[in-house]
């Protein structure tokens, strides 16, 4: 088994979405004593945004004369989604940041959504082609989303779920903490509630 451990939060060693994150990787390991794990830590090696001629690399945007630092770029683009493709779970460590993900992590995604990679056209419509994989994201909020009347500003949870379908994954599973900016006993209780759930997690969902 390969592993894919993502985190995206900037908050270091502070964040809550890293901790859980490493609690989901470690309860996998735990499991599959075996399974080989591939760290990236997008606040670190951070993945530039892309461009046309990034872009280029994967997909025709008319731009065909290209410098050394963007064939660079067009190689990084491989690596990554080679790499995706080659994990069997991808753990995701996401914070919800002004009601979305993280940028550092929409940057990775708009790498390794490739289409002829990832995923294809046909005349009926986009196809997933990264089904049989699984993900597990370690969602943080500040504020309570998964249900009042935040929910309709949820576009991070949402955005993955509806992204990770697309490139035909069904099985994907969330760790969440929310109410984090309240501090004291409600943040504590949150985060325990979260890493009592870790377990469950890693479990495949009845979707896949």
């Amino acid at each position: 088994m390969k592993i894919l451990h993502l985190d995206s939060s900037i908050l270091g060693a502070a964040s809550a979405s890293r901790s859980l994150s490493a609690s989901v990787v470690e309860e996998l390991r735990r499991h599959h004593p075996d399974a080989t794990v591939t760290h990236r830590d997008l606040t670190i090696e951070t993945i530039p945004h892309l461009t046309g001629a990034i872009a280029a690399g994967f997909r025709d945007t008319g731009i065909k004369d290209f410098d050394a630092a963007t064939r660079a770029e067009h190689a990084r683009s491989k690596a990554l989604v080679e790499e995706f493709l080659a994990s069997d779970i991808i753990v995701i460590g996401a914070p919800m940041n002004n009601f979305s993900v993280p940028s550092q992590l929409k940057a990775w995604i708009d790498r390794v959504a490739q289409a002829g990679r990832t995923f294809r056209y046909t005349e009926n419509g986009p196809v997933g082609l990264s089904g049989g994989r699984r993900v597990v994201v370690a969602s943080t909020r500040g504020g309570m989303y998964s249900a009042g009347p935040g929910a309709v500003m949820d576009f991070q949870e949402a955005y993955l779920k509806a992204v990770f379908a697309f490139l035909g994954i069904t099985d994907v599973n969330f760790v969440r903490a929310e109410r984090l900016t309240k501090g004291g006993e409600i943040r504590t209780q949150s985060l325990e509630a979260a890493q009592a759930a870790v377990a469950n997690s890693v479990k495949p969902s009845e979707a896949a």
